[in-house]
C-alpha cells in the first residue's frame, strides 16, 4: 500500500513536506511523486532509485523541491520549498514496476499509487 499525508493550503513562498507511507518492501522499489492539477493531465514531478544513489526533477520544480526516503521507516518524503500557485495540484507517490533499471517518468511504468494529497498555493 502507499498512502500520502501532510497536504494543506500554503502562501506563495512558504515550505511543505508531504510523506508517502509504504508497506514493505518499500526498499526494493524506485519511487516517484507525481502530481495532477485540474483540468490537466498527470505530471512527474520527482524520482528516486531504490539505494538513494540517484535523484531526478522536472525542470519545473528543480532547486526548490528534494525527494528523499527513509527506508527504515518505509516512508518517501517530498519537501517544497519556494512553493508557487502554479504547484497547486494533487501529489501523488508511485512504486514503479517495470522498467525501473533506469530513471522512467512514464506514467505506465508506475503499477502501485497512493490515493494522493492536496497541495494549495495561494498567490
Amino acid at each position: 500500500y502507499l498512502e500520502e499525508s501532510g497536504g494543506g493550503l500554503v502562501q506563495a513562498g512558504a515550505s511543505l513536506r508531504i510523506s508517502c507511507k509504504a508497506g514493505n518492501p518499500f526498499h526494493n522499489y524506485v519511487m516517484s511523486w507525481f502530481r495532477q492539477a485540474p483540468g490537466k493531465e498527470r505530471e512527474f514531478v520527482a524520482y528516486i532509485d531504490a539505494l538513494v544513489r540517484d535523484t531526478v526533477y522536472s525542470d519545473s520544480v528543480k532547486g526548490r523541491f528534494t525527494i528523499s526516503r527513509d527506508n527504515g521507516k518505509n516512508t518517501l518524503y517530498l519537501q517544497m520549498d519556494n512553493l508557487k500557485p502554479e504547484d497547486t495540484a494533487v501529489y501523488f507517490c508511485a512504486a514503479c514496476t517495470r522498467d525501473c533499471m533506469d530513471f522512467t517518468s512514464e506514467l505506465s511504468n508506475y503499477g502501485y499509487w497512493g490515493q494522493g494529497t492536496q497541495v494549495t498555493v495561494s498567490a
